[in-house]
Formats: structure tokens, C-alpha cells, sequence
């Protein structure tokens, strides 16, 4: 294993199991991942393939079988569920494709809630939206946003507690391709600013910045 302290994120050997009745699918099959600060790393593979359990378990949002993750040296599998997600709070950003932001707050007051969630003092929200270019819409509500307002908003309150290392899924799916560039864009900044960034894609674009691909097929890492 490499050194914690030069990874923003590592995953050793992650298992992954679901049952259904009596069968049972094995969704993760030993996969092993780095994302070193300062890396923009792609995971890739058709539907089916592990990616969203992959980033689930990276996450914290769901436990493996088997397996270890370490976010910023700090160990995320094995641990309560309120221990995940307090680590969560303090040490990653994550990004989905949709539903993102709470429905009743403004984006700005969404960004203040989840710095609210750890006791450090990062960039002031307008701040935040000033950089991903939707500061002009801090009052608004997400559904009163278009789609790429949306997500330039979603990426701000990841970035809103200065994460370690940001997990995003599909992030650009849904978007036209210019509001996909400045996403993008965006990513790489961050990136190149120190930070690990994921993402989980089908797009080639994102493939096109990324550092590293990483391809998952039927659950394994595929050569």
C-alpha cells in the first residue's frame, strides 16, 4: 500500500454483495483504487459494471463486504454510520447527477448548511458561487434554476468545506455541451488548486481531462 498522506482517497480490495431472495450478485470483486491530490481520475464501464457501487462504498454511503477506504488518511469503511458521515462532511465532496440541493433553501443558504455540518471556516458562499458563475442567482431556489445553473450550483456546495477530494457521478450527463466544458473546466481548476477529484462517467469529455481511466467490467478492474 502506498503512503496515506500523498492520497486523497485509497481503496484497497472492496467486495461488494446483494441479495435478493436467493440469489445473490457480487457487485465489486477485489477493486483497488488511488486518487492522489491534485489527480482528475475517470471510472468507466458499461451499465452494470460496479461504477455507482464503487463510488458508493468510496463514499460511505454504502459499507463493503470487505475492503478498505481511506479519505485524506483517515480510515471511512468499518466504522457507524454517523462516523461516515461526519468524515463525509469534513473530507469529501459529492456530486450526482441530480438532486443535489435541498428544494426549500436558496443555493446560497444550501451552501451554509453544509458548512454548518463541520466547525472550519472556508470560503464565504458568495465566494463560492462567484467562481462556478452563478453568483447573480444566490437567492434563488434550485427550481427556479436551469439545468447548467443547477449544476454549477451542486458543484459549489461540494467544494463548500474545502474537500479533500470530490466524488461525482454522471456529473455531466444531462448537459448540453457547453455548460459540460465549464464544468469541466471548473473540475480541473480544482484539481490543479490540489484537491482528488472522481468522476464516474460514459462521457468521453470527462475522459479527455482525466489523469487516469479507470475501467470496471462485471465488477473487476479490466485491463
Amino acid at each position: 500500500m502506498s503512503d496515506l498522506r500523498n492520497a486523497a482517497l485509497q481503496a484497497r480490495d472492496l467486495y461488494r454483495f446483494y441479495r435478493a431472495g436467493d440469489e445473490e450478485t457480487l457487485a465489486l470483486k477485489g477493486v483497488s483504487a488511488d486518487i492522489g491530490f491534485g489527480e482528475i481520475v475517470a471510472v468507466v464501464g458499461p451499465s452494470g459494471s460496479g461504477k455507482s457501487t464503487l463510488l458508493n462504498c468510496l463514499a460511505g454511503l454504502d459499507e463493503p463486504a470487505g475492503g478498505t477506504v481511506w479519505v485524506d488518511g483517515e480510515r471511512m469503511t468499518n466504522r457507524s454510520e454517523s462516523e461516515r458521515a461526519d468524515l463525509r462532511a469534513r473530507r469529501m465532496g459529492v456530486l450526482f447527477q441530480t438532486n443535489n440541493l435541498l428544494d426549500h433553501l436558496t443555493i446560497e443558504d444550501n451552501i451554509r448548511l453544509t458548512q454548518s455540518l463541520v466547525k472550519r471556516q472556508g470560503q464565504r458562499p458568495l465566494q463560492l458561487l462567484e467562481q462556478v458563475g452563478v453568483a447573480h442567482r444566490r437567492t434563488a431556489y434550485p427550481a427556479q434554476l436551469s439545468g447548467g445553473e443547477l449544476a454549477r450550483a451542486a458543484l459549489a456546495v461540494a467544494w463548500a468545506n474545502e474537500p479533500a477530494v470530490l466524488l461525482a457521478d454522471e456529473p455531466t450527463g444531462e448537459l448540453d455541451g457547453e455548460t459540460e466544458h465549464r464544468l469541466l473546466a471548473l473540475m480541473r481548476e480544482r484539481a490543479d488548486s490540489g484537491h482528488g477529484v472522481l468522476v464516474v462517467t460514459h462521457s468521453t469529455e470527462v475522459m479527455a481531462i482525466a489523469d487516469r481511466v479507470i475501467p470496471l467490467s462485471d465488477g473487476c478492474v479490466s485491463t
